[in-house]
């Protein structure tokens, strides 16, 4: 597997209080909580339709984004940031909610399809697919008619517990997803606890 140093970390989300708690807002959680690990500050940036902070991760510079367009829109706002900073598609990771896997499951990988989430069918049409994935497990309502209302309603407590959990193990990875070293982030990471 090639090395690839990671340096713009997106977060999927929707904006607005609204949305700050339901499912589909996995993705913010996880810079959320990268930006308070590392004392990083997003500051809200028009020319890259989002909230944006630079942050020191381990010695590492790395950009943390998230989109202030709607989940459907992401892609905007990742192009706009890698282009400007000369980011290639591979040097960027994209943290988003995982309906097919349960809360607390955590899967890094690249490429694939966008398997009918929005954000990330957006992401592929102006960035390729060719970028980094975290997917973030949330579970699965059961019945896909269900589906659009499980990712935008609040997630129940111990999914929420387990959701943070996850988070929590990827943080305790990210010096080594920033190094690149992808194949021992993914054995850390896909390992159950």
């Amino acid at each position: 597997m090639a090395k690839t140093a990671i340096q713009l970390i997106v977060g999927l989300g929707n904006p607005g209080r609204k949305y700050e708690k339901t499912r589909h807002n996995a993705g913010f959680w996880f810079v959320d909580e990268l930006a308070r690990l590392y004392s990083a500050n997003f500051k809200l940036e028009s020319r890259f339709s989002g909230e944006v902070s630079k942050a020191i991760i381990e010695g590492h510079t790395v950009w943390l984004l998230k989109p202030t367009t709607f989940m459907n829109k992401s892609g905007l706002a990742a192009r706009q940031l890698a282009s400007f900073y000369k980011i290639p598609v591979e040097n960027i990771l994209i943290a988003h909610d995982e309906l097919d896997l349960p809360p607390s499951t955590m899967r890094l990988k690249l490429s694939g399809g966008h398997g009918g989430h929005n954000g990330l069918r957006d992401l592929h049409a102006h960035l390729t697919k060719e970028y980094w994935r975290l997917r973030i497990g949330v579970g699965h309502p059961g019945d896909r008619n269900k589906v659009v209302d499980y990712v935008l309603s609040q997630a129940s407590k111990n999914d929420e517990i387990d959701i943070s959990r996850g988070i929590d193990r990827a943080a305790d990875c990210i010096s080594l997803i920033l190094e690149g070293k992808m194949e021992k982030a993914m054995n850390q990471l896909h390992t159950k606890e």
